[in-house]
């Protein structure tokens, strides 16, 4: 089969601690694709080696057929994957504009004399992106009446949402969402994976999704892979994914509850 994404008997440790041992998995080009386990299961290291934090001691990562393994991890947004972090990673004294245009510098081609005097390529290329930004990304998002804000001033959730936004405004053809809902109300949670399946619908954008929210995880997903202590131990759709023992064993730790209790 065909992936976008071809990750193949992946192992990473540090020191005595094995974080992946032998993972194995594929995300097809344009499904909504979850990963999910208990905490320590080593879902963010597997995303840490995919856009290259990590470099795993041995195994294969591919990205529409190249191996990426070996690349700088400054590399691999120019190739098309983008990524958000389990904790907001903006530049918090900045305008909620400016830090989504920070996305978007890895596909700026100006110089630096044109860039200084701000005229031809650079004026067009920012013109550009401005447009596309404003009349895509913050419309699609909903952040018109914060575009003007100064990150820090904020609240958490409206926060995640810029962050997602910078994510986008590095035009991806896969997007790594790090638990985007950890730390949202509900209204919160529900506005997030409104966006993750108009992102996904609409712009055709693969998604690889670790997220602690099951709800969420058993809405959207097109496939969930589950990771126990660096292992997989399943794979499938939700539906599958929810009634599987390990899967049930390793959350819960008895045989005879289903995933319907976690949300």
């Amino acid at each position: 089969m065909d992936y976008q994404l071809s990750i193949e008997n992946v192992h990473l440790s540090f020191g005595g601690v094995q974080a992946l041992n032998g993972v194995s998995t594929g995300v097809k080009k344009g499904e909504i694709f979850s990963i999910i386990g208990p905490n320590g299961a080593g879902k963010t290291c597997l995303l840490n080696c995919i856009n290259r934090f990590y470099r795993p001691q041995s195994g294969s990562i591919k990205f529409e057929g190249h191996e990426i393994t070996g690349l700088s991890p400054h590399k691999i947004p120019k190739l098309g994957v983008a990524r958000t972090f389990q904790n907001v990673e903006l530049f918090s004294h900045m305008t909620v504009l400016d830090n989504i245009k920070l996305g978007a510098h890895i596909h700026l081609k100006s110089g630096f004399f044109s860039g200084g005097i701000y005229f031809g390529r650079c004026r067009n290329e920012e013109m550009h992106l401005r447009k596309h930004i404003e009349n895509d990304i913050i419309d699609l998002l909903e952040i018109e009446q914060i575009r003007k804000s100064v990150v820090y001033s904020l609240p958490y959730g409206l926060q995640k949402r810029v962050e997602l936004a910078r994510a986008l405004a590095m035009k991806p053809s896969i997007l790594l969402l790090d638990e985007p809902a950890t730390g949202m109300n509900l209204e919160e949670t529900e506005d997030i994976a409104r966006f993750i399946l108009d992102i996904n619908d609409q712009w055709g954008v693969t998604i690889v999704l670790i997220e602690h929210d099951m709800g969420v995880v058993m809405d959207i997903s097109d496939r969930v892979c589950v990771l126990d202590f660096g292992v997989k131990i399943a794979e499938g759709p939700p539906e599958e994914i929810r009634h599987n023992p390990m899967v049930i064993k390793a959350y819960l730790g008895e045989k005879d509850l289903t995933l319907s209790r976690l949300g």
